[in-house]
């Protein structure tokens, strides 16, 4: 039996650099620091769509591994 890529927590950690920076943004925002605001909270959805498509990988590759 193969060794199963460390999905799971490839993905909690791009969500959580997600959550992050989602957390970031709002406080750039708050804080006065809109020239900067856009480009984090555009990586924070970036890094949220990267951990769902590698969740989405996993459940592909347990598929594969089950036939």
């Amino acid at each position: 039996m193969r060794q199963q890529p460390p999905f799971a927590s490839l993905s909690a950690a791009l969500a959580a650099l997600g959550t992050v920076l989602g957390v970031l943004a709002v406080q750039l925002r708050a804080n006065g620091y809109e020239p900067y605001v856009e480009s984090v909270a555009t990586t924070s959805v970036l890094m949220w769509t990267t951990a769902c498509l590698t969740v989405v990988t996993w459940v592909r590759y347990r598929q594969q591994s089950s036939d």
